[in-house]
């Protein structure tokens, strides 16, 4: 996806430009500072999820509520994988990618949500390109999406975003993974 955060934030509708660059700054964010939990829920807004989003905030950070999502995050992620098209030599993309969200879901039931914002990028590049093919890996990709749909397209610039979040408190990490979660259960 899409290296250049100022090229990116310039496609933009303008509308959604402020709330975008707030939770992804493009100057980066202050020493120590990640995004603010009030910057993930009006970028969820945006997105169709708020709701649902803010709900998902709420669940405690461990127990039945958080595993029983992430059992539907996980089925609706197989689902989509399941579900796309691919030549026949990327049928073992479409394997390894369904392999590794079981450590993902790992990583954010033991709380690491810095290694699972990692994981979740790789899984967002690939589900990426099972989607669009090779044109996720052009220049041009959040402005493709964008034009196909905004919201869709505000997503996968989300997605390329996620991997530049440098280490940060758990509770602003935790905020913006639950962003694409909770977005790709209920896509």
């Amino acid at each position: 996806m899409i290296n250049c955060p100022s090229c990116v934030n310039n496609v933009i509708p303008k509308e959604y430009r402020k709330i975008a660059e707030n939770l992804f700054p493009p100057e980066g964010y202050a020493t120590g500072k990640g995004p603010a939990v009030d910057a993930a829920i009006a970028f969820s807004e945006i997105l169709g999820i708020g709701n649902d989003y803010k709900k998902l905030l709420t669940i405690p950070k461990s127990g039945k509520e958080l595993h029983s999502f992430l059992g539907h995050f996980q089925n609706n992620l197989d689902l989509l994988i399941q579900k796309t098209w691919v030549e026949k030599a990327d049928e073992t993309r479409k394997e390894k990618l369904q392999d590794r969200v079981p450590g993902f879901i790992a990583d954010i039931e033991r709380e690491d949500y810095q290694k699972a914002l990692g994981e979740f990028g790789g899984i967002l590049e690939e589900l990426a390109y099972l989607f669009f093919g090779a044109q996720s890996h052009k220049d041009d990709f959040t402005e493709y999406t964008l034009r196909i749909d905004t919201q869709m397209g505000l997503f996968w610039w989300y997605g390329g975003q996620i991997g530049k979040l440098p280490s940060s408190d758990n509770g602003s990490l935790r905020a913006v993974l639950f962003i694409g979660i909770c977005y790709l259960t209920n896509f």
